[in-house]
Parts: structure tokens; C-alpha cells; sequence
């Protein structure tokens, strides 16, 4: 679905007659294949290139050097641009940058307009995108009536309306309160195992990828780590170092450890450590 080949990106600074005064580097050498269907998460610190990178998967920026690929298509080619704007979906992190209609079912219905579609299909999709995101019965609010979790859906219900094959969510849960963090996730995961939709999610939220099938961790502009949640949490002060956090039942498991306790690496979640704690208390 996603492929890049050495990615690299320079922010330039210009002078005042158009000279390049500086650069600095956010994507150095990027590497990475990413297949469908699958649910993917990208982590770094902030300044660590991840949302640089994202914004190239959907041809918003293009590579200074080297190449990425979504679908087969280069991103540096104009011809492929809406092709790949339709293929892969963009989410950001304020959903009021977004969000441009006055009733939610219009502004999900913008998209695939803007795309061509006929009407009656239209309509169809909005039904179908608001259906799976769980907001079909605010259809006929104005977003600016829904809370700061709900507009993140209507977000996403826009971005699927056009039917792409890949949603990259760019830190999509920044400015949301827990329960609105919990409400986009689950509708990210639901549309990745009911859709088959590949989902890309950039965020320092490390509770919300225990459950993606890889992981990349990012810093400095490269890829430093990648593996399973388990793999990539079992690594605590690797990722300290790197001034990320883990899971606080991974974070818990790991100081017991130190303390002299048998416990396995990479526990994620709380049921996982009081699993693990019961069976160590029986064996006793």
C-alpha cells in the first residue's frame, strides 16, 4: 500500500528575494514497506519527523530526495495527484481545520463530490461513512454543536466518503479529552477489521497502538525502531532514551522486574499483568 525508498525531506528557509538561507532535515533516508489492510502506528517525540512523513503518504509534501509510492504510484507525479488523495485519506489533528460544511451530513458529502460522484451514490456514502463512525443520527446537526471526539468522526466519515484504501491519522486524538481519544480509536480500529481499510495513526499516545499490527518509531527524521507492540515495548529504556513513554502496564511490569519479580517482557495492557501476576502468585 505504502512504500518509500531513501524518503528524505528539507524545510527550507528563504531570504527575502527567494535564496535558500537554511534547511533543516525532517526525513532522512526513510525506508519502510507498509501492506494492506493493515494498522500501522508511527511514534517519535515531537520534532522527530512523523508528521512530516505523513504528509507525504497523501502528496501534501513530496520528497526532496528519494521516492514514496502509495498504491504503485509516485507521489511526485502530477498526473497521479487526486488518484492518490483518493486512495489515501487525511485526518489531521484539529478537526475544525477540516470541517467546512454547516450540517454534518454535507460536509461528508463534499468529498466525493468535489470527486465526481453522482448524486444518488453520494448520499449513499454519507449513509454508510456516518453508519461507521456511529454518527448517522447527527447527520443533520451543525458540527458546531458536536464535542471535540464527535467532529474527529465526522472528520474521518468525510475522508471515507471518498472511499480511499489507507486513512492516515495525523495525532488525530491531540486535543481530545480521554473518552474522545477512546471514541476515535475504536472507530479507527473498527474500520481496519470491518473495512479492511489501512490505517496509519502518528501519535504519542502510547496506549492507543497496544494494538496495531507494527509499529515504526521515529527520531531525528529516521526510522530507529520498528516491530510488533510487544517487541518495540519491551525495549523501556531504549524508548526512555528516545523520550517516548510506554504503557503504564508495561512501565509497572518492567519496575517490578528490577525489583527481582519474574514477569515477561512487553506485557501491554492491565488484564496482561494481572494475568501474569496470578499465575506467579499460584506457582508460589
Amino acid at each position: 500500500m505504502i512504500r518509500t525508498e531513501e524518503l528524505t525531506f528539507d524545510y527550507e528557509r528563504l531570504d527575502e528575494e527567494g535564496n535558500i538561507e537554511s534547511k533543516k532535515r525532517a526525513v532522512d533516508h526513510v525506508n519502510l514497506h507498509i501492506r494492506p489492510g493493515k494498522f500501522i502506528a508511527i511514534l517519535g517525540h515531537n520534532g522527530s519527523g512523523k508528521s512530516t512523513l505523513a504528509k507525504h503518504i497523501n502528496a501534501i509534501l513530496t520528497p526532496t530526495e528519494g521516492t514514496l509510492w502509495v498504491d504503485g504510484m509516485d507521489t511526485k507525479d502530477d498526473g497521479k495527484l487526486w488518484s492518490i488523495r483518493q486512495d489515501a485519506g487525511m485526518v489531521f489533528q484539529n478537526p475544525d481545520n477540516q470541517i467546512i460544511g454547516t450540517v454534518v451530513e454535507e460536509d461528508v458529502g463534499f468529498g466525493p463530490e468535489n470527486l465526481g460522484v453522482p448524486t444518488d451514490e453520494i448520499w449513499t456514502r454519507v449513509e454508510e461513512s456516518l453508519s461507521a463512525v456511529g454518527m448517522l443520527k447527527y447527520r443533520h446537526h451543525s458540527p458546531n454543536k458536536l464535542s471535540g471526539g464527535q467532529k474527529q468522526r465526522v472528520a474521518i466519515a468525510g475522508v471515507m466518503a471518498m472511499h480511499p484504501r489507507c486513512i492516515v491519522l495525523d495525532e488525530p486524538t491531540a486535543m481530545l479529552d480521554p473518552n474522545g481519544r477512546k471514541s476515535v480509536i475504536r472507530t479507527a480500529q473498527k474500520l481496519n477489521r470491518e473495512e479492511g481499510i489501512t490505517i496509519i495513526l502518528i501519535t504519542h499516545y502510547m496506549e492507543e497502538v497496544v494494538e496495531a499490527d507494527h509499529i515504526f518509531v521515529m527520531d531525528s527524521g529516521k526510522v530507529v525502531m520498528e516491530g510488533s507492540p510487544r517487541e518495540v515495548f519491551s525495549q523501556v529504556e531504549e524508548l526512555k532514551r528516545l523520550r517516548l513513554d510506554v504503557p503504564q502496564a508495561t512501565l509497572l511490569a518492567f519496575e517490578l522486574r528490577k525489583r527481582g519479580i519474574v514477569l515477561p517482557n512487553g506485557i501491554l495492557n492491565n488484564e496482561e499483568l494481572v494475568d501474569e501476576l496470578c499465575q506467579l502468585k499460584s506457582r508460589m
